[in-house]
C-alpha cells in the first residue's frame, strides 16, 4: 500500500528521507499500487521495499504510480531520449562536438541530420545552436547526439535560425513548461506570441517580435522560478496592463 507515501506528496523532502509500504490508511489512488510497480522519477532511488529521496525538493505524484522529486536543480545530467539546446564547439571531420552543459561534450555526426547525405552535408558552424536528442547516454560512452528522430524526420530539430536569445533556467521550472497543461507557458502565451524552444538540460531559446518583448519574456521566466501561482499571475497582468 502506498498510504504512507501518498500523505507526503507536496512536502518538501531532503536526502536521506524515505517511505514504506507498510501503512494501511485510506489512500486517494484510484486503485491499489504495488510496490514493485511503482516508478521512481528524477530525486528518488528504489532501496528494497523503500524509495529514498537522493535529491532536496518537494515530493510530486502522478497517477497512477510515479513519483518524482520536483526540485530547483541546475546541474544537467544527460538520460537517453532527452532533447536539449546544444552549442556547436568544435567542427572535426564527419563530427561535431557540442556543449550542452554537461561534464562533457556530446558528438553529433552531420548524417544526424534530416536529409542529410555525404554530397548533401549540412550547413553547421562552430557557435551555431542546435536543437537535438540523446541517442546514447551511457556513463561509460561518449553521449552521442542526433536532430533526427526513429522515423528519420527532423520533428522539430535542428540548427536554429537567426536572431532569438538563448538563457538559462533551473530544471524545475524546464519540467513545469514541458507539462502537458502549463499554466506558466499558456499565460506567456496569452501575454506576448513567441517562439520558444524547451530543452531538459535548462536552457532556453526564445524569439519575439522585437528584442525588447524577447528581454521581457527572458525575465518573466527566469522571476517565475521563486514565484507562487498567485504571484506570478499578479507579475503577467501588471506586465500587460503596463504593454496596453
Amino acid at each position: 500500500m502506498l498510504s504512507t507515501l501518498k500523505r507526503r506528496v507536496g512536502e518538501v523532502l531532503l536526502p536521506g528521507d524515505e517511505f514504506s509500504y507498510d501503512g494501511d490508511d485510506t489512500i486517494s489512488l484510484t486503485e491499489p499500487v504495488r510496490p514493485e510497480k511503482v516508478l521512481c522519477g528524477p530525486g528518488l532511488r528504489r532501496s528494497g521495499d523503500r524509495l529514498l529521496v537522493c535529491k532536496s525538493g518537494v515530493l510530486r505524484h502522478k497517477q497512477p504510480n510515479v513519483f518524482w522529486m520536483d526540485c530547483q536543480q541546475k546541474r544537467y545530467v544527460h538520460a537517453k531520449g532527452e532533447t536539449v539546446i546544444g552549442i556547436v564547439t568544435v567542427k572535426s571531420g564527419d563530427v561535431f562536438k557540442v556543449d550542452f552543459g554537461g561534464s562533457e561534450q556530446a558528438s553529433l555526426s552531420y548524417l544526424a541530420f534530416e536529409g542529410a547525405t555525404k554530397r548533401n552535408r549540412p550547413n553547421v558552424q562552430v557557435g551555431d545552436l542546435v536543437f537535438a536528442q540523446f541517442i546514447v547516454a551511457n556513463k561509460d560512452m561518449e553521449p552521442e547526439l542526433a536532430c533526427i528522430g526513429s522515423s528519420g524526420r527532423a520533428n522539430g530539430m535542428g540548427v536554429f535560425g537567426g536572431g532569438g536569445l538563448l538563457f538559462r533556467v533551473s530544471l524545475g521550472l524546464v519540467r513545469r513548461l514541458l507539462s502537458p497543461h502549463s499554466e506558466v507557458r499558456s499565460d506567456l502565451e496569452q501575454l506576448f506570441p513567441c517562439e520558444l524552444v524547451i530543452g531538459m538540460n535548462g536552457r532556453l531559446w526564445v524569439r519575439s517580435s522585437s528584442v525588447h518583448q524577447t528581454l521581457v519574456i527572458a525575465n518573466l521566466l527566469q522571476s517565475c522560478e521563486s514565484m507562487t501561482p498567485l504571484q506570478r499571475r499578479e507579475l503577467f497582468t501588471r506586465v500587460q496592463q503596463g504593454a496596453l
